[in-house]
């Protein structure tokens, strides 16, 4: 039987319009910041925690529009889905990796989509962006 992790991330856009991606440390995938929902937490009140730990940002929750929900394999561990949570948001300032952080990069999604995106990421999210632009 396959687990599933219930996460919450954030599609977060500089002022170009490119999006911010975070690689945790010893990954390899590339995906958005964020991250598990623990018992009891709803989906925002995660997000506005694992923005705070992982980048040390704090966005009003009105700030986070939703995109809707998506599921696909988990991008760093075998037999495992996530079930997603994705809001997107304008970033109010610029941020640097903290927590368990490894890396940023900022995606141009006019470019062609480089091979370490988290499978949720280049299947799911990054077309469902695309549809709404």
């Amino acid at each position: 039987m396959k687990t599933t992790l219930h996460i919450a991330a954030a599609c977060l856009f500089d002022e170009r319009g490119r999006l911010l991606l975070v690689r945790k440390r010893h990954t390899r995938f590339f995906m958005l910041p964020g991250g598990k929902r623990e018992a009891g937490e709803d989906a925002l009140s995660a997000l506005e925690r694992e923005l705070l730990e992982e980048l040390e940002l704090q966005l009003p929750a009105a700030a986070l529009q939703p995109v809707g929900q998506f599921q696909a394999p988990a991008a760093n561990e075998a037999d495992t889905w996530v079930h997603a949570d994705i809001f997107r948001a304008t970033l109010p300032h610029a941020v640097q990796p903290a927590a368990e952080l490894e890396e940023l990069r900022w995606l141009d999604t006019t470019e062609p989509l480089p091979d370490d995106l988290a499978p949720l990421l280049r299947d799911q999210v990054l077309p469902a962006l695309a549809a709404t632009l």
